[in-house]
């Protein structure tokens, strides 16, 4: 009898990178297995706990014994009651608009391909940007184009440039800001101008607003379904996790037009069985939570941001200034490779930044600072770079020398 080959993953497996952040955690175990004292820009995971108030509002639920149930697949009552609360009071968005709880908001976007595509559609991918959206599309058997983000653009994608044959085949369009990994953040006439591209071009448009709260502008947070018209063509998804300090909860919500939601959550019924109601518990009660969390969580990430800014400039480092989330964009020397200079200030600094590579070609030359970082430790980092940048003019001048 002849034998069968091994069993194998898919093909569309295959075509995956390796997921940037997985990396970054070996790598961070190897350099702490190794004894070095590890300052960790990498991973933008707050270090601030979670509310108080938050984490009582889970032990209470976790009494109730309806809560261990299978919950609601698309959220409690009382949890969709503080989303249209927090909606309104935060964003202004009233009226004829469905929600779903998300398993945090990764899983969320993760789907829209599959629901929104068919094989060999267009997904158009900001490029640099956060891996899942790429990631998304290649499971859904959907095709990624990169729309690519540049600096002298001010990271804002440039889609007049895209070519007339990609958006005939275009279903989607993933959009983020405040960005991840740059910090931008769209103006008002940015946002229409993207929402009359997505209905001329009948295109959804899966809008990432994570770092919503996050901005150093004193602007208010903004949606994209405030746009007029956005209704058409706008699933937007929201997360628990940046703006309450809440990763490890796995919460967030989406929120688009009955017409858009009913395919979405269709699928997710299909799929998974919603999110723990003693969790949901917790995310009302984060949502509930008055201004004051906000400016707070600010106030420490402006300082942090201020005191890494100011040290990396001083070295001579490029900064880009956006106003939005927790990450300073660093632009490396000209045809520097930022997976081997991240590398390097491991081994030599003891300080983890993520590679600019990982959030796509567009990223090469970049490395990000996540500034989940103790303010202390911001500027012991600064100061073990001002010790590099010295031994290495040290030895600049010492290689003359020796070629005189």
């Amino acid at each position: 009898m002849e034998r069968r080959a091994l069993i194998s993953a898919s093909e569309r497996l295959g075509k995956l990178p390796p997921y940037l952040f997985a990396e970054l955690d070996r790598k961070r175990a190897a350099a702490l297995k190794r004894g070095l004292d590890i300052i960790d820009f990498g991973i933008g995971d707050p270090d601030i706990p979670t509310p108080p108030e938050v984490v009582e509002a889970c032990r209470k639920a976790l009494s109730e014994p309806s809560y261990h149930r299978y919950p609601r697949n698309r959220g409690s009552d009382f949890f969709q009651d503080a989303v249209r609360r927090f909606l309104e009071r935060d964003f202004g968005i009233r009226g004829d608009v469905e929600v779903t709880a998300l398993i945090g908001s990764k899983e969320g976007i993760a789907h829209v391909p599959m629901v929104f595509c068919n094989r060999g559609d267009i997904v158009l991918v900001p490029n640099p940007g956060y891996p899942v959206y790429r990631a998304s599309a290649i499971l859904a058997d959907a095709i990624p184009v990169d729309v690519p983000l540049l600096w002298e653009n001010g990271f804002v994608p440039a889609l007049e440039r895209i070519p007339p044959e990609v958006l005939r085949q275009a279903r989607v369009l993933f959009v983020n800001y405040p960005n991840n990994p740059t910090g931008a953040v769209l103006t008002r006439e940015q946002m229409e101008r993207i929402v009359r591209f997505a209905r001329e071009n009948n295109i959804l448009l899966a809008v990432d607003n994570s770092y919503s709260h996050i901005r150093f502008d004193g602007l208010r947070p903004v949606s994209m379904l405030e746009v007029a018209g956005a209704e058409e063509v706008v699933l937007e998804f929201h997360s628990m996790s940046k703006t309450f300090n809440m990763t490890g909860w796995r919460v967030g919500f989406a929120v688009g037009a009955r017409r858009l939601m009913a395919g979405f959550t269709g699928a997710k019924e299909n799929i998974d069985s919603g999110v723990f109601t003693a969790v949901q518990a917790a995310a009302a009660a984060a949502m509930e939570l008055p201004a004051e969390h906000i400016e707070g969580l600010l106030a420490v990430y402006r300082a942090r941001r201020e005191a890494l800014t100011a040290g990396l400039q001083r070295l001579g480092w490029d900064v880009f200034q956006a106003p939005g989330t927790f990450y300073l964009w660093v632009r490396l020397p000209r045809g520097a490779d930022s997976m081997a200079f991240a590398g390097k200030l491991v081994n030599r600094a003891g300080i983890m930044v993520t590679p600019g590579s990982g959030f796509g070609s567009w990223g090469e030359g970049y490395v990000r600072f996540a500034l989940t970082v103790p303010e202390a430790r911001i500027h012991q980092a600064v100061g073990r770079l001002e010790k590099m940048e010295l031994y290495r003019n040290r030895l600049l001048r010492w290689l003359r020398k020796q070629e005189e």
